[in-house]
């Protein structure tokens, strides 16, 4: 591949080399929310903001981690989670906000991933689409673990990721309405708990790079809910989604630092 950087040392697109970042990442999509998750560790500094990339880097547990935004979707996010474990990174946690689909997803609830539905591009460039996208074991049962210590009504499944956003919320406007309100409703029936659109390209980006990947989201509101005419609470503050995810990380360091992987 050619070097774009020149011998710079740097990755291309988010600006960060080995020396910048820690093996432990958060990737939020909002480059805004990097500063929030950094306050979060100890000792943190901006290393680098290029593009929809912004990182900090700090410590947790005496250990380097990071947080580097994806911006939105998954070419962007493969893309991160590609540059950032060339440089060595190798447990990433996703935090951001999803649309509740199930009835008993609310608004203000967490969503942790167990596997994401792959209605999206950029995972089909790594994988036959029967390839699933599955999120590490290891990162569910922090984020579940995470979760149920900090007290946050949270819900563990099958996510939906899709390019369009506005193909989710106004389907019925789209050439291919027809499609798209014929899978929704399959995803429905089948109980997938919410929709967003990173997990399934960072799942499947991470099965292919031997790199651990987890997901959870904020619950922002839910059309299913709306539809209906039921209560439809909104929620836009992502800090119980950042706690949980940090808290998440937190444990990975110790497990590892136990089992002397690290």
């Amino acid at each position: 591949m050619v070097d774009y950087t020149e011998g710079s040392g740097k990755q291309y697109h988010t600006g960060v080399g080995p020396n910048d970042i820690g093996k432990y990442v958060i990737m939020p999509g909002d480059p805004k929310r990097c500063a929030k998750i950094a306050e979060h560790f100890d000792n943190a500094r901006l290393v680098a903001d290029v593009r929809e990339y912004t990182t900090y880097t700090g410590t947790l547990e005496g250990l380097p981690v990071s947080v580097t935004s994806t911006g939105i979707g998954g070419p962007s996010a493969s893309i991160a989670i590609e540059e950032l474990s060339k440089c060595g990174a190798h447990t990433f946690i996703r935090v951001g906000t999803c649309g509740g689909m199930q009835e008993e997803v609310m608004g203000g609830d967490i969503v942790i991933a167990t596997g994401a539905v792959r209605m999206e591009g950029t995972s089909r460039e790594f994988a036959p689409i029967e390839y699933p996208a599955v999120a590490n074991i290891e990162c569910v049962n922090a984020l579940m673990n995470a979760a149920s210590k900090l007290g946050v009504p949270n819900h563990t499944g099958v996510v939906q990721c899709k390019d369009s956003f506005f193909g989710q919320h106004e389907p019925e406007v789209m050439p291919v309405s027809y499609e798209l309100e014929n899978k929704w409703q399959a995803w429905l029936r089948m109980g997938c708990l919410a929709s967003e659109m990173e997990s399934a390209a960072l799942f499947i980006a991470g099965q292919f790079l031997r790199v651990r990947v987890g997901s959870c989201f904020l619950v922002v509101a839910n059309q299913e809910r709306a539809k209906k005419g039921l209560p439809n609470k909104q929620a836009h503050d992502t800090e119980a989604a950042i706690t949980v995810a940090v808290e998440a990380l937190r444990e990975l360091i110790l497990k590892d630092k136990k089992s002397g992987k690290i």
